[in-house]
């Protein structure tokens, strides 16, 4: 395992994890800043923690913004993440939120949205998609998610991000979100595959296209294009924040640019 990075290192002597229960789960997640505003809440993608975020936390939160980074726990359903994560604002007397999601977390963002578009006041959504139908095409085993092994379900992750040769900073997020895949357990992986691959797609969202981003990475991406390209005619009004580069985790190897733009948008 490579060396966690200074800055990481800080972030985990200066900001506590925090865990609460919602029924009979836990959610896991890091909340920091000033408790006065409405939170700016990061929801990461399949291969990812609530620690992925941690230079958004450490930064923005210099700024006066209050970022929560937070992790589910297991949830079968599309239905039951959106009434978990309810709850889980509930638990801490939160009304409204600005929400980050990226890949996985961007749907589920949506999805909030559009169940629940009373608490969102902004969302950002970067190298996300409308729709689960192709994944659920590319992965024909996937009613077998439950009975698969967890090395099994990492090594389907670790196929999606590309291997080397990377620039410096590419290559550190890559070895950092690996790290944090050895962190989930097999329950952990199985639903997240469940909800990246049950059919489902995204319907009218009340909130207004100039309160959505669209911040999408140019170069290599997990995501297909075609899907990126469908988000952007979704929201013809949304602000886009290109980054001419970045790769699947620009909230780390492109912190400073995520973080500009994060700050325009809440």
């Amino acid at each position: 395992m490579a060396t966690a990075p200074g800055d990481y290192l800080h972030f985990k002597w200066h900001v506590p994890l925090h865990r609460i229960s919602i029924g009979v789960r836990q959610w896991r997640y890091y909340d920091y800043g000033p408790k006065e505003v409405p939170p700016l809440v990061c929801l990461s993608c399949m291969a990812g923690t609530a620690d992925v975020f941690y230079k958004q936390i450490l930064f923005l939160s210099m700024k006066g913004y209050r970022v929560i980074a937070a992790d589910a726990p297991p949830v079968w359903s599309h239905q039951e993440w959106v009434n978990s994560f309810e709850r889980f604002l509930d638990s801490m007397d939160i009304h409204h939120v600005h929400l980050y999601g990226t890949s996985l977390g961007g749907f589920l963002a949506q999805l909030f949205t559009q169940y629940r578009p009373r608490r969102v006041k902004s969302l950002v959504l970067s190298n996300t998609f409308l729709e689960t139908r192709p994944f659920a095409d590319a992965m024909p085993w996937s009613s077998l998610i439950n009975w698969t092994p967890g090395f099994m379900l990492k090594r389907y992750i670790l196929t999606g991000i590309q291997d080397g040769p990377h620039e410096p900073f590419i290559a550190d997020s890559v070895d950092f979100v690996v790290n944090q895949i050895e962190t989930l357990s097999r329950e952990d992986l199985a639903s997240r595959f469940t909800l990246n691959t049950t059919i489902a797609s995204i319907g009218r969202l009340l909130l207004p296209d100039s309160a959505i981003t669209v911040m999408d990475t140019n170069d290599y991406c997990a995501i297909p294009q075609i899907l990126k390209d469908q988000l952007g005619e979704r929201y013809p009004g949304a602000r886009r924040a290109f980054l001419k580069t970045g790769g699947d985790f620009p909230f780390l190897s492109r912190a400073d640019e995520v973080n500009l733009h994060l700050q325009v948008c809440n």
